[in-house]
């Protein structure tokens, strides 16, 4: 049995720990607060250039080369949303499931959305590269024997545009060198604080569909926003096609920023909770220590007045 002195170092110890999760807990929420303050920023941005490409329609649908050209799959490259650091529940654990799942998995990454369609042909040996944003999904990446052709480690927590744009432009322009076929990307939706999604969305050739989801996870009250507003028939100059050219590479950094902006607050969420959860855990344990530390004190009590009582009747007789 431990003695009351080892009780009493575990509970000093169980105790500092629960103030340091608790103070992660208090930094997690307000990292949360930051980060959804974030996507709620971006959304007249993506809402506007959804209004733009919708009323672009007829454009949209003649314009099939570029950033729209649709081609049989055979290379795709994959961004990879995860953080940096653990401690943050399952965050990390259910995107890198989803990430292995398509790895093992490729046939499903073959298929395009175009529109309400699906072309292709499911193909099992197509090439799957990654932009690793985050070191654990980049350490998974890597274990899994597959290629990465840049990392951004430092996107992890509320980055600017203009720092997004980076990943865009290499996105862009190795689809426009025909190195890839199709760009996804993998990240997780933050629905609340108790609930997160791992999602993969079709980036490149560009998806009206997987777009529009996208801009609707930014609002549950998407109808609000214009989404399904009726198309309307704008004079454009020079002409649909260049205004397009100029709009769609700000529809693919916004995509990726808003994708890095929701894992970030699905991160802060989780590991939000899981400090709660850690803090209560280690409330639980020194309550239990206190109540055996208790238990031991009240036994060595007892046996003393015992002992003290049993010499007073042997000196008494």
């Amino acid at each position: 049995m431990a003695s009351t002195r080892d009780i009493r170092r575990r509970i000093k110890s169980v105790g500092n720990t629960q103030k340091i999760t608790r103070a992660m807990e208090m930094v997690s929420a307000a990292k949360m607060r930051k980060s959804v303050a974030s996507v709620l920023a971006v959304r007249p941005y993506a809402h506007a250039a959804w209004s733009v490409l919708t009323n672009l329609s007829r454009a949209f649908e003649k314009h099939h080369a570029g950033l729209l050209e649709v081609r049989e799959v055979k290379n795709v490259l994959a961004i990879a949303i995860t953080s940096n650091k653990g401690l943050c529940g399952a965050f990390n654990a259910q995107i890198i499931k989803k990430i292995k799942d398509e790895i093992a998995n490729p046939e499903r990454l073959s298929i395009n959305r175009v529109g309400k369609e699906k072309l292709g042909i499911k193909n099992k040996n197509i090439k799957i590269d990654f932009i690793t944003i985050g070191k654990k999904g980049e350490a998974v990446v890597r274990k899994a024997g597959k290629d990465i052709i840049a990392s951004f480690n430092e996107l992890t927590y509320l980055p600017k545009i203009d720092d997004v744009r980076a990943v865009g432009k290499v996105v862009t322009e190795d689809y426009l060198a025909k190195k890839y076929d199709k760009v996804v990307v993998f990240y997780t939706d933050y629905v609340s604080a108790m609930s997160q999604q791992t999602k993969v969305r079709q980036i490149l050739p560009i998806s009206k569909i997987d777009l529009e989801k996208q801009i609707a996870e930014m609002d549950v009250l998407a109808k609000e926003y214009g989404l399904d507003v009726p198309a309307r028939e704008y004079k454009v100059e020079p002409n649909p096609e260049a205004v397009l050219e100029y709009i769609l590479p700000r529809l693919i950094d916004m995509q990726i920023y808003h994708a890095i902006l929701e894992s970030n607050a699905a991160k802060e969420s989780t590991r939000m909770m899981a400090m709660r959860s850690a803090t209560d855990a280690a409330g639980e344990m020194k309550d239990d220590l206190t109540f055996v530390y208790n238990q031991i004190r009240q036994m060595k009590i007892t046996q003393e007045i015992a002992e003290i009582s049993a010499g007073r009747a042997a000196l008494e007789n």
